[in-house]
């Protein structure tokens, strides 16, 4: 049986994104995401499932394990970010004071829990916010989670669809050790690779110049500083179309000329919700 490591504990939205990736996967919970890129490292028979960006919040900020462990990248999955509000069961709204959760989802739901004048606490995860309140004896206290977790921690569904917008996404990546890609054919497809460039003046204008010529989408372009200094950086970057296309292919090549390092990530299918 396929293994899915991911960060957090049972009910987390990155178990719902692997359950709706690979259902019958053996989906196992580690504390931290290092932990979750370290076991893939050292197990190639195992795959991660990873929060790389939210639509309304931004990037989650794994790019540095991105950059250290250099894992392939299999394909992304846009999750439906759907907050709730979860407590003991019989618990009623005005009875409840404190919540707790992830930074980003208090942050989602921040009207919400204003208009009703809650007590924000922040937790590492949404799941583990969920599994506190399961274990408590207060109908003081409640966590922002998914639907998922009020039924692994048997709490009850207070008010569903609590977030400030609706239609919020979080991106997914599924990696693991092992290279994989699709043959190239006539789908939507994502190229996503990593680079550091030489050192000189305007090399970053330059190296994109290719893209330009050769129509070529750049769909993420993110800098990260290399250990210890911020006078060196490498690129985290995603454009529309497979590697084997001619156009990006002379597009990369071109970047190449500009480059000290540069490392494919992944080629793997567009999500369809991408365009929504």
């Amino acid at each position: 049986m396929a293994k899915i490591f991911f960060q957090g504990t049972y009910g987390a939205y990155s178990h719902l994104a692997a359950l709706s990736i690979e259902p019958k996967a053996d989906i196992i919970p580690c504390k931290t995401f290092d932990e979750c890129f370290s076991r893939a490292l050292n197990d190639s028979t195992s795959k991660i499932i990873i929060p790389e960006s939210n639509r309304i919040t931004g990037n989650i900020g794994i790019e540095y394990l991105i950059f250290k462990y250099r894992l392939n990248i299999y394909s992304e999955c846009f999750q439906k970010i759907e907050h709730n509000l979860l407590a003991l069961k019989g618990t009623k709204i005005n009875e409840i004071e404190h919540v707790y959760s992830h930074a980003q989802a208090l942050s989602q739901c921040s009207k919400f829990i204003k208009s009703n004048k809650l007590i924000e606490h922040v937790r590492a995860d949404t799941a583990g916010s969920a599994e506190m309140v399961s274990k408590s004896n207060s109908k003081k206290i409640a966590a922002i989670a998914s639907q998922l977790s009020a039924k692994t921690y048997n709490l009850e569904i207070i008010k569903n669809n609590i977030e400030n917008e609706k239609g919020n996404l979080t991106r997914f990546l599924l990696m693991g050790k092992n290279i994989s890609q699709p043959n190239y054919g006539k789908k939507k497809y994502i190229t996503s690779f990593l680079f550091k460039l030489k050192s000189k003046p305007a090399a970053l204008y330059q190296s994109l110049g290719g893209f330009a010529i050769n129509g070529v989408n750049l769909t993420k372009l993110q800098s990260y500083p290399e250990k210890n200094t911020f006078d060196s950086f490498f690129f985290l970057c995603d454009l529309d179309g497979h590697i084997e296309d001619p156009k990006v292919q002379k597009s990369l090549e071109e970047l190449g000329l500009h480059c000290q390092d540069f490392h494919v990530l992944g080629v793997f299918e567009a999500d369809v919700l991408r365009e929504k």
